[in-house]
Parts: structure tokens; C-alpha cells; sequence
């Protein structure tokens, strides 16, 4: 198993598959940069958060910012509370989330990062909500680890669960072309499917929702389809 999404995500994922006796090489191919904010103007009622790494920027900027937060998932409302906010879940995905902030009280500010895939904000603003955004963080490119190169080099099946469209196209970049590995993508949702080439496409396994519970689901479907 080749895990290359950021951190802490990435520590997490590989120790609940090594408990499944996996052998896992972590390498992340993007890390958290925080940059400099220019706020919009307000007030807002609420700021809107779709990840960890924003929920952090968030706690960052405490006291410019309302003290309600509404999260994609618990583990980012987690971490807004742990930085000072009165958090909650709203779903597990931005697609999730937006009809649940129909019934919520704005105007939201949208903390985002800079290469975000769903502007949740501009969504609320074309149904006549009020909100706006402003981007608190970057996911920038990293290299993969010697070791993760010496795993492609080899020979053996290796699964890579990824999670975003980017991030396929960073270890399509970054993928060594003297790999020898049986390349088996678990992907979270159809846009990241269509970012690899055919050849690997065909052999993607799909998570049956855009969350983390369908994917480690599907990576373990993976996984014991390759037991003897």
C-alpha cells in the first residue's frame, strides 16, 4: 500500500490499514502552507469549513472570525473546536453540505484552500445566499520518499488510494518510469477516475461514496482480492 495523501490524514489512514497486517509506505505528495489572509469584509455569522487543513488556518485567525463553524466532516469540526469554535458537521462532503446551509443562518465566510475543487461560496451566493471566501492555505507539491520510489521499482501488486483529482495527476507526474509495480488505484469519486490514463482507469477500483469510511472499504476490497 503506497499512501500519498497529505498529513495528519495520511498517518491515520496508515495506521488503521497496518492493524489490517498491511505493509504501508507513506509519502505524501502535497503539504499543508499557510498563507497570508486578507479577510473580506463583514460581519459573518458563520465561517465555512471543507477541511482539516482549513480548520486549522481557522484557529490561526480566532479572533477575526465569528465563533460558528460548519464542517465537512467530524474531523474537521474536531479540529475547529479544538482551535476555539462552536463546530458541527454539516456531511461528509461539500456536495453534502450545501443543501444542509440552506436552512443555516448567514452571511458565511468560506475558508478555503487555494486549490479547492467545490467553491462552496460562490454555490451559496448563485442560490441568493450571502457568503464569501478567502483562501487561508495551499496544498503544495512534494516529492516521493526514496523509499516509496523503491516500492514502484519492485515487483508486486501496489495499491494507491487517491482521494482527489489532483493528487492522481501529482503521482502520475512524479511516478517513476522505470516502475516494475502492479499499479491497483482505489479512487473516492468519478472526477478522480477520469484523471488517470486508460490503462489504469480500467483497473480502478471506485469507493461507493466520496467519503473515507467507503474508501478504507474499498481499499480492504482490494486487498483481499489479491490474498492467495
Amino acid at each position: 500500500m503506497l499512501i500519498t495523501r497529505p498529513q495528519p490524514q495520511a498517518g491515520r489512514l496508515a495506521q488503521d490499514l497496518q492493524a489490517q497486517g498491511l505493509r504501508v509506505v507513506v509519502s505524501p505528495l502535497m503539504r499543508p502552507v499557510f498563507v497570508p489572509v486578507t479577510l473580506p469584509e463583514g460581519p459573518f455569522a458563520a465561517v465555512i469549513l471543507t477541511s482539516e487543513a482549513g480548520a486549522t488556518a481557522a484557529g490561526r485567525l480566532r479572533s477575526l472570525l465569528p465563533g460558528r463553524a460548519l464542517c465537512v466532516g467530524e474531523r474537521t469540526a474536531e479540529v475547529a473546536r479544538a482551535g476555539g469554535f462552536d463546530a458541527r458537521s454539516l456531511g461528509m462532503t461539500a456536495a453534502e453540505m450545501l443543501p444542509a446551509l440552506a436552512a443555516e443562518q448567514g452571511p458565511f465566510l468560506y475558508l478555503r484552500g487555494r486549490e479547492a475543487s467545490v467553491d462552496v461560496a460562490a454555490a451559496l451566493v448563485a442560490r441568493g445566499q450571502h457568503a464569501a471566501s478567502a483562501v487561508v492555505y495551499a496544498q503544495e507539491p512534494a516529492a516521493l520518499s526514496d523509499e516509496a520510489l523503491a516500492l514502484l521499482r519492485g515487483a508486486g501488486s501496489v495499491a494507491i488510494p487517491l482521494y482527489s483529482a489532483r493528487s492522481a495527476r501529482l503521482f502520475l507526474a512524479v511516478c517513476s518510469p522505470d516502475r516494475r509495480a502492479d499499479l491497483l488505484p482505489v479512487v473516492i469519486a468519478p472526477p478522480v477516475l477520469e484523471a488517470l490514463p486508460e490503462a489504469l482507469r480500467t483497473r480502478a477500483v471506485l469507493a461507493e461514496q466520496p467519503d473515507g469510511p467507503s474508501m478504507q472499504a474499498a481499499i480492504l476490497r482490494v486487498i483481499r482480492s489479491l490474498a492467495p
